[in-house]
């Protein structure tokens, strides 16, 4: 396999985004198109795609917030985003099934922490189901329990990640 660039979402890339978040989620969870587009637009900050030999293959994509309980409905859509709040949130973090178990994700998810801490939060905040929470605990979240979100009619966990920044 040829190397996988990260790199930050370019208006272009609003139609293989939608077919990643469509091939990872089911219809009630994924994000429509329109809201894709207005994450992009909105905060590209917290936007990165996985590019291989020119495909994407791999997309994550938040907001940040003051808030530290991200169960509102409504923050997917960034009502109550704010590019200054001490927060950063992971919406969605997915990578195409014939791609997967390949460390695309887990590159995806780096270089958003990477970017929260270059942008001075103090935590990343997600929620997923229960079988990822070991996934996200291996990136050094922590599980801080059910979430009392019940987006697509599932059953959420709440992840944290702590930031620690370097003293430069």
């Amino acid at each position: 396999m040829n190397e996988v660039l990260i790199r930050r979402v370019q208006p272009g890339d609003l139609d293989p985004c939608y077919l990643v978040e469509s091939a990872c989620w089911p219809p009630e969870e994924a994000a429509a198109k329109e809201t894709i587009q207005l994450r992009m637009g909105t905060f590209p900050q917290g936007f990165f795609v996985a590019e291989l030999d020119g495909r994407i293959v791999g997309m994550v994509n938040g907001a940040a917030t003051e808030k530290e309980d991200i169960s509102d409905e409504e923050l997917k859509q960034l009502i109550g985003h704010d590019a200054n709040g001490r927060n950063m949130v992971i919406f969605a973090l997915g990578v195409l099934p014939e791609f997967q178990k390949q460390g695309i994700a887990k590159q995806l998810a780096l270089r958003f922490i990477e970017e929260a801490k270059k942008l001075d939060k103090q935590k990343v905040l997600l929620i997923c189901k229960q079988h990822l929470i070991d996934y996200y605990e291996r990136l050094c979240f922590i599980h801080a329990g059910l979430s009392k979100s019940t987006h697509g009619g599932a059953e959420w966990h709440e992840m944290r990640l702590t930031l620690t920044h370097s003293s430069t």
